[in-house]
């Protein structure tokens, strides 16, 4: 089956669908929130004045960070192959088959093929799985044009190529092993959609916390009354996993600066200097829109920002009890120290 791009005069062919996961077919989430802002609708607000922005919301959204280069400059698809796209969706949902995380699923239904977020060891299947929200964008990213992150620069280039020089084996010791394994931070902000992927938001008169179902972080950001303040402002010197946050209100909009972050703490090869600007607007009942824009000229040629729809969800943030890497992190190393322990013995058993 053929999904004809007349603007690119493009065919996206998609190959028959070995494994699969399972998703919804849903709205395009733009259209609804203009919708609802259409007729009116006002933000809720807190008893001091303020957007409501409490509750517990969800990223299941199915677009991709950055946009497949097929689409060129293209930030939406059109009505004819938005109806596509939700019919491969479906042909993809009816098959079962493997659970697909993050970016994985848009990738799956352009080119029919399933890649496995852990190779490795085997995916979960579709069962584990929330059903998708499909939305009509092509990526995330809504600037640079193209949808995706800008080149690295030749300095971050050379700062990783250091960087995994001198990291551990992945056998050698227990820092050879990633953060997330070992129970410690997906890091900030957790952008992979489709599980565990909730968030609550509890406001306060002069604080809001945003409490993260993945690793149970919980963000606690104070608010000013103007950002040109140095209220909440950290010395250069203190470094942390999700950085330092203060946050103000613009209108219906939340808008949270964070810096000084950790340069162990990693995000998409920017270390300690990058500096992350967040904006939670509600644009309908259902919908909060979160735009985040990063920004380390020592790591890109450019900032770039991307926006995440979330959707309202009347489930609570569960306990998330990571403890597999308490007990993976023994196996793991007591059986490289055993190879090692075999090999110099000449005992292949």
């Amino acid at each position: 089956m053929t999904c004809t791009d007349t603007t690119l005069n493009l065919k996206i062919r998609v190959k028959p669908v070995r494994r699969a996961l399972t998703l919804l077919v849903a709205i395009a989430l733009s259209a609804q929130a203009s919708a609802q802002q259409a007729n009116d609708w006002e933000a809720p607000r807190t008893p001091d004045g303020h957007p409501d922005l409490q509750g517990v919301w969800a990223n299941n959204s199915s677009t991709p960070l950055e946009r497949p280069e097929i689409f060129g400059d293209r930030a939406t698809l059109s009505a004819e192959e938005f109806a596509e796209l939700r019919r491969q969706a479906q042909e993809i949902r009816d098959s079962g088959g493997d659970a697909l995380f993050g970016d994985g699923f848009l990738n799956a239904v352009i080119s029919g093929e399933v890649q496995s977020y852990d190779p490795s060891t085997g995916n979960y299947d579709a069962a584990w799985m929330v059903d998708r929200n499909l939305e009509n964008r092509t990526s995330l990213i809504i600037d640079p044009p193209n949808g995706r992150i800008p080149p690295m620069t030749e300095e971050a280039r050379a700062r990783l190529a250091q960087r995994n020089a001198n990291r551990p084996g992945e056998t050698d010791s227990y820092l050879g092993r990633p953060l997330q394994e070992r129970c410690i931070t997906w890091g900030m902000p957790y952008i992979m959609a489709g599980y565990n992927s909730y968030y609550q938001i509890v406001q306060g008169s002069d604080s809001v916390a945003i409490i993260q179902e993945m690793i149970h972080d919980v963000r606690v950001i104070p608010i000013v009354d103007a950002p040109e303040q140095d209220e909440f402002v950290l010395d250069d010197r203190v470094r942390l996993w999700h950085g330092a946050s203060r946050g103000w209100y613009e209108g219906d909009t939340l808008v949270v600066e964070t810096r000084n972050f950790s340069d162990q703490s990693l995000f998409r090869g920017a270390g300690a200097n990058r500096l992350f600007m967040e904006r939670y607007t509600r644009i309908s009942e259902d919908v909060l829109q979160y735009q985040f824009t990063v920004e380390d000229p020592s790591t890109w040629e450019r900032p770039w920002t991307a926006i995440i729809n979330y959707t309202a969800s009347e489930d609570p943030i569960f306990e998330y009890a990571c403890h597999e890497g308490n007990y993976a992190l023994m196996g793991i190393l007591s059986g490289a120290r055993a190879a090692e322990r075999n090999a110099a013995t000449g005992n292949n058993q």
